[in-house]
């Protein structure tokens, strides 16, 4: 007999522009042995994808009606649950130690970085496609080259991309503006002429 699936809805979280991101691991950890997580979310959670594949489950997903997605996230050989599970989004993966390294996903040392040459107002929006916008920007620009971007909340889950892909951020905390963040693109993604 096969357990049922947890059923998680997000989607008021996000709508009132909350981080769902605790909600979603809290609902992980009290999953039963071979139970699997049914999440509601306003968008499709690719982030989340690979936060849950980490801890062995797999997912799939459909859209619903006006842009809302249901994803079906089940558990594989050696799936996570309780404690061993992530309570935050996730830091960084751990790099080859370089000077000036940030202690903290945000805090690199910008003050020798360049003007941005590009600027994008992602407030509004809602996830991802602020995520979104900001990768494909990223891809846009030159080794070296900074993208500002505006967000209405800390966008946790562009830190540890950013970081797999070799580039620097530096957050800004504007209060009522919202966050003010400096990206700057590393040399060694660059695309080949």
């Amino acid at each position: 007999m096969s357990v049922p699936m947890l059923t998680l809805d997000v989607r008021p979280i996000l709508r009132n522009g909350g981080e769902p991101f605790a909600e979603i691991m809290k609902a992980v950890s009290s999953l039963a042995p071979g139970q699997g997580l049914r999440l509601l979310a306003t968008f499709r959670p690719v982030p989340l994808f690979s936060v849950m594949a980490k801890s062995g489950f797999e997912h799939s997903e459909r859209e619903l009606s006006e842009g809302n997605w249901e994803v079906f996230f089940t558990p594989g050989e050696g799936a996570s649950t309780g404690k061993n599970l992530p309570s935050t989004p996730p830091a960084a993966p751990p790099q080859r130690a370089r000077q000036a390294s940030p202690t903290k996903p945000g805090e690199a040392d910008a003050t020798d970085w360049p003007i941005a040459s590009l600027t994008l107002d992602n407030r509004g929006l809602l996830p991802p496609e602020p995520l979104v916008r900001t990768l494909e920007a990223i891809e846009g620009l030159g080794a070296g080259d900074v993208l500002e971007i505006w967000n209405d909340r800390d966008p946790q889950f562009l830190y540890p991309e950013l970081e797999a892909r070799g580039h620097l951020a530096h957050r800004d905390v504007r209060g009522a503006e919202g966050y003010r963040i400096l990206i700057r693109r590393g040399a060694e993604h660059r695309e080949a002429s």
